[in-house]
């Protein structure tokens, strides 16, 4: 069917509109993931790079343990950060959603929503002087008599994770409590006739109704913990690398812009295979 002169100058408004940001896509994001996409499959011959392709990165990071380890120290870090945010974010998303009178909602969530407002380096140097020997949390515990010499709760993984999960708790939380202010008080009468008690309801009726906010949220949580650089390396030290520490270390100490790039791609691989496993949720959530 022939489009009418409306529906193209329609077509031509719209493009007009989007044209901007799609060209802002294909020069900053595109290309640029092209050639490193390239870069990858060249290697490093001395200080020069050589564009011969070869596989010898990827199979460099296959054949070596540390590389390997330190993608499995993120997956490791990035798992048991996304559960415990989860774990700390609902209960608090739900207090908002439910116990705080609605006049006061928005100053709750501001309250929630803080931490974003501080820079991300400061944040972690904070919590570096918080969690130190001397820091207030090892003060508190030795007046209070639990411990008598200070714990070690920074350069280690301990550290890596508070950070974390400081502020993606916050972030959950605002994903979680969009969903719960959208559930009708419907639900839970019609629980309730049907004999279900409180638990019953939150577990049957009110949890999965709210899945995608809590997938949406730990697929967030996933993505910017997995590629995060700073607070593993403030927090966490050198003495458990994450694979964006090797990253940096690649392309700081070695040069080797062709490993480096090799490795980022293996990220955004594990990056794609947690979109595709939460799919069907965002899909849910868009919907």
């Amino acid at each position: 069917m022939t489009a009418t002169p409306l529906e193209r100058a329609e077509r031509r408004k719209a493009w007009g509109f989007a044209l901007p940001a799609l060209l802002w896509t294909i020069a900053f994001f595109l290309v640029p993931f092209l050639y490193m996409t390239a870069i990858s499959f060249w290697k490093r011959d001395g200080r020069q790079i050589v564009a011969s392709w070869t596989l010898d990165n990827y199979e460099a990071f296959f054949g070596k343990a540390h590389l390997l380890k330190a993608l499995y120290n993120s997956l490791e870090v990035t798992a048991t950060v996304t559960v415990i945010s989860i774990v700390l974010a609902y209960p608090l998303a739900w207090i908002i959603a439910e116990r705080v009178p609605k006049r006061f909602q928005r100053f709750a969530l501001i309250m929630a929503i803080l931490p974003f407002w501080t820079s991300y380096v400061v944040r972690s140097y904070s919590w570096l002087l918080v969690l130190s020997g001397g820091g207030v949390v090892n003060q508190a515990l030795m007046w209070m008599g639990l411990i008598s010499e200070p714990l070690q709760l920074s350069a280690n993984r301990v550290g890596t994770v508070i950070g974390f999960v400081h502020f993606f708790v916050m972030l959950l939380t605002l994903t979680i409590y969009a969903n719960l202010v959208q559930l009708s008080p419907n639900y839970r009468r019609a629980a309730a006739d049907l004999g279900a008690n409180g638990f019953q309801t939150f577990w049957h009726v009110i949890l999965p109704l709210t899945l995608p906010g809590i997938m949406v949220g730990a697929f967030l949580t996933f993505v910017l913990c997995i590629g995060d650089y700073i607070t593993p390396q403030i927090l966490g030290g050198n003495n458990e690398l994450v694979l964006p520490q090797v990253i940096m270390l690649q392309l700081g100490r070695r040069a080797d812009f062709p490993m480096a790039a090799a490795l980022s791609l293996v990220l955004m691989v594990v990056v794609t295979i947690a979109y595709l496993a939460c799919a069907r949720w965002l899909k849910m959530e868009r919907t």
